[in-house]
């Protein structure tokens, strides 16, 4: 059986962010993806246009119809804008008890808000909780800690603040705050905590980086990964994305998860088909 992954998220019409970027990192890996769209945006390289949200039936719907029926190894959110969206996926993500990654997001990289104001608690007190890991960058983990942050020791205390709200471990990601040109994410657990490193990568081909993150460290867990391994792998791919971006469009770039692939499929897999449908099989 191939591992199954699920994000839940916004779509990005200009293919770099979102549910677009969470499902190509997701066939990077050789996982399975399946997605429960919360937002519907229209965007590019330059900015978010227009947003209209899926009603809360509708994003039920869609994580019922796949939990039921192809089940769920590991599942993402991404952009939740409203506090309806959040207690709704909250709601689903308790009745199925899948391990889940949450990407906090808030702002776009063009700066558009991706999460009402009045949502934020809704977030931490709902989601939170829920989390196998929570991987804010570092505005982001300032906004959910309530403190700035300046230094390396500075974001191991907000990563501890973020973890007493119910997460499992949370990554506060470096990219925002180089040390000595390199990008040194802050991997804060319940026993212990340890610094994931990378060459920083100056670039303004950065679009989609934290779904591409986020999204490699569910398709690992999906893969029966631990949460240290699977963020060590997320690392060095989305990294390798970042040096592969592409540069369309007039603003900041999608990185290329297609690129930073190095999964290959096992060679007792082979592709047939069987009721009209091609599927994997290892006969």
């Amino acid at each position: 059986m191939i591992n199954r992954a699920l994000t839940i998220a916004g779509s990005d019409s200009g293919g770099g962010a979102g549910i677009q970027a969470d499902l190509k990192t997701f066939a990077a890996f050789g996982v399975h993806g399946m997605s429960a769209i919360t937002s519907i945006t229209a965007q590019n390289t330059e900015e978010v246009t227009k947003i209209m949200d899926v009603s809360p039936e509708i994003i039920r719907a869609q994580i019922r119809a796949v939990a039921n029926d192809i089940g769920v190894d590991a599942a993402k959110t991404g952009m939740l804008h409203t506090s309806s969206i959040i207690n709704t996926v909250a709601s689903e993500v308790k009745r199925y008890e899948f391990p889940l990654v949450v990407d906090p997001v808030m702002i776009a990289k063009s700066g558009s808000s991706l999460l009402l104001p009045q949502a934020r608690n809704v977030l931490i007190s709902k989601i939170i909780p829920l989390a196998t890991v929570v991987t804010p960058n570092i505005p982001e983990a300032e906004v959910l800690s309530g403190f700035k942050i300046r230094s390396l020791e500075d974001a191991e205390r907000a990563g501890n603040k973020i973890l007493k709200m119910g997460a499992e471990a949370v990554v506060v990601k470096g990219g925002h705050m180089p040390v000595e040109n390199r990008a040194i994410d802050t991997l804060v657990m319940k026993n212990k905590t340890l610094r994931v490193e990378a060459q920083w990568v100056k670039s303004r081909v950065t679009h989609g980086t934290g779904c591409c993150f986020s999204a490699a460290i569910t398709a690992n867990l999906a893969k029966g990964k631990s949460v240290e391994e699977s963020v060590r792998i997320a690392k060095k791919f989305v990294t390798r994305a970042i040096e592969l971006g592409l540069r369309i469009g007039k603003g900041h770039g999608p990185v290329c998860s297609e690129g930073a692939s190095t999964f290959k499929y096992p060679e007792d897999y082979r592709v047939h088909r069987s009721e009209q449908q091609f599927c994997l099989s290892d006969t």
